[in-house]
């Protein structure tokens, strides 16, 4: 693959090609390949938040009062968090610079931005809530933990395998990665989070991870259109053998993910059960590749079995946030919210 080019006077402002084309390099919204770019260009902006929008008074009252187990898990999903969006900030910004329109370019810095502001939402939270010798523990938890470190190295050996070696198979095979990190191993972590908001406990954590959910919404929307534009432009990428590469690949994350699940969940906090998470797992499994255009990799699970949450709402009107009991404007997105079914 070659990389983008800082200019060129002799190509056109919308590129030949997503990646391996000719642009010019000069960002035009109103001249570029992909009619979806600006507006999604647009909801990312209209997402912008801060971590210190949100007051942490009333979880700072709570943190002493949860059970140990609420606190473990707690501690240790932020821990997840934080490595997660850190080598997701990293990747972003090398795959931008193979991307060869000017607008994707564009988009992967608004991404790699709002990266960067979920980890400073984590320490913010973290500072909020634990010494600063804990929250450097916390921080350190991917290094040590078994079970985490081994779905951590999953996903960032995918990404190596890309970044080490540039081709259009790599880059392809680290977007199912991407899509991977973003729409399904967030999700019981933020299911737990959900759950804590449901019973009035951490509701001002579980606003800031709401936040969070929505970004990811549309940078999972980013990357499998990329995909799906990747595979239209480079027919002999759209194989039987990438197609089982995806389903393949995703039957391993969701078998992480139940992993991870029930060693920070299990069946130790009501409302939220061990067999509904492997279900819900499954099921955003299945969405997510149906998102990238192929057929899921579990029979069944069509029909979202933790229906109580509500982590997006996909509206252009005022609607009171469901955690905070207050107004809150939402922006129409073209995006499904993630929890409907397939």
């Amino acid at each position: 693959m070659q990389k983008r080019k800082l200019y060129d006077v002799t190509a056109p402002n919308a590129s030949t090609g997503i990646i391996n084309g000719r642009s010019s390099n000069i960002l035009n919204w109103d001249d570029c390949r992909f009619p979806w770019a600006y507006p999604m260009y647009k909801n990312m902006l209209a997402n912008f938040w801060t971590p210190f929008e949100i007051n942490m008074g009333e979880d700072v009252k709570q943190w002493g009062g949860l059970t140990e187990a609420e606190r473990f898990t707690f501690k240790r999903i932020i821990g997840l968090l934080a490595f997660l969006d850190s080598v997701q900030t990293d990747y972003s910004g090398k795959v931008s610079a193979y991307l060869t329109d000017s607008s994707l370019s564009a988009l992967m810095a608004v991404l790699s931005f709002q990266e960067v502001v979920h980890n400073q939402s984590y320490s913010y939270v973290l500072s909020s809530l634990v010494p600063k010798q804990e929250q450097d523990e916390i921080f350190e938890y991917w290094k040590h933990d078994a079970i985490l470190r081994e779905r951590n190295d999953f996903i960032a050996k995918g990404y190596e395998a890309f970044t080490e070696n540039p081709t259009p198979q790599s880059f392809l095979e680290s977007i199912v990665y991407d899509v991977i990190l973003e729409g399904l191993n967030f999700y019981s972590g933020f299911a737990f989070f959900y759950n804590l908001a449901r019973n009035q406990k951490m509701v001002a954590s579980a606003s800031m991870i709401n936040y969070i959910n929505r970004d990811e919404q549309l940078h999972v929307r980013l990357f499998t259109q990329i995909f799906k534009e990747l595979m239209a432009e480079n027919p002999k990428l759209n194989t039987e053998q990438n197609h089982i590469f995806v389903q393949e690949t995703f039957r391993k994350a969701a078998h992480l993910e139940i992993q991870w699940g029930e060693y920070i969940i299990g069946n130790r906090f009501d409302g939220i059960g061990i067999d509904d998470l492997r279900d819900y797992i499954k099921f955003m499994a299945n969405k997510r590749v149906r998102e990238l255009g192929i057929e899921p990799p579990f029979d069944g699970y069509r029909r979202n079995p933790m229906r109580w949450i509500i982590a997006y709402q996909d509206t252009n009107k005022g609607k009171q946030d469901f955690f905070e009991g207050k107004s809150r404007k939402y922006t129409k997105v073209s995006v499904d919210n993630g929890f409907d079914d397939l």
